[in-house]
């Protein structure tokens, strides 16, 4: 296993991230988009346990327009007042279209540390809605696109990734949360409609009786059991989609 820290070109800056790789030549590479909380040894434990699946996978800090910020304390920073006006100011200031347009920085940084192929991406809480939207952007490149506890995923936002469903080619597996006021059951059923319609391989799963973040190791919510499934899905998805 081989950790690497990058600093990656964007149009408005460089974005810190850091890039994890098998031990053996990598199967096909995967960006994770990262929750509200930025990039942290959390994530990096989860990128190291799909990289032990054989692939090459970046966390890129979509935050990087405002460092330095942070470090958060995923089970209270919601909680006191300062740290979620924070987070909440972080979160409403990336926009989806700017993530939209770093992924491409993404994609190329990936091309430039010798990783082509097909790539899988997959995102939290704020990360599941960047990673369908990065889908949709680059059919030709993204082949499977997961989302776990995504919030706003079929909201009434123009940028909200059910409307651009026609334009997404690559296999897509959705995670929800069995309570969770950020992804209600009416987006859950408009964002099936829609990928429907637009003839896109899916599946749309309620993890029931977990919260949002169930998932993540340092989350207050964190259930070990359900993130145990949410793994087996999400090696046994990228598995039958990145050849």
């Amino acid at each position: 296993m081989a950790r690497k820290d990058i600093e990656i070109e964007t149009g408005d800056g460089k974005a810190k991230a850091r890039l994890f790789r098998p031990a053996s030549a990598a199967r096909a590479a995967v960006i994770l988009y990262m929750d509200a909380f930025g990039p942290r040894p959390a994530l990096d434990e989860m990128a190291e346990r799909l990289a032990g699946h054989g692939y090459a996978v970046l966390v890129p800090d979509l935050f990087y327009r405002n460092a330095p910020y942070g470090p958060f304390d995923a089970k209270t920073a919601f909680t006191v007042e300062k740290t979620k006006a924070e987070l909440m100011a972080l979160v409403s200031g990336t926009t989806q279209d700017m993530t939209i347009r770093d992924s491409t920085a993404f994609l190329d940084a990936l091309s430039a540390e010798g990783i082509g192929g097909p790539v899988g991406v997959v995102g939290y809480c704020m990360g599941g809605a960047r990673a369908l939207n990065a889908a949709a952007t680059h059919p030709d490149r993204i082949v499977a696109a997961a989302s776990f506890h995504g919030g706003n995923l079929a909201s009434d936002a123009a940028d909200s990734p059910h409307r651009k469903a026609a334009s997404i080619k690559a296999r897509i597996y959705v995670g929800t949360a069995g309570v969770d006021r950020s992804f209600p059951p009416e987006q859950s059923a408009r964002l099936a409609e829609a990928l429907r319609i637009a003839d896109v391989d899916h599946t749309i799963e309620n993890y029931v009786g977990v919260g949002h973040g169930w998932c993540v190791k340092d989350h207050s919510v964190y259930n070990e059991a359900a993130a145990e499934r949410h793994w087996k899905r999400l090696t046994t998805f990228f598995s039958e989609t990145l050849q």
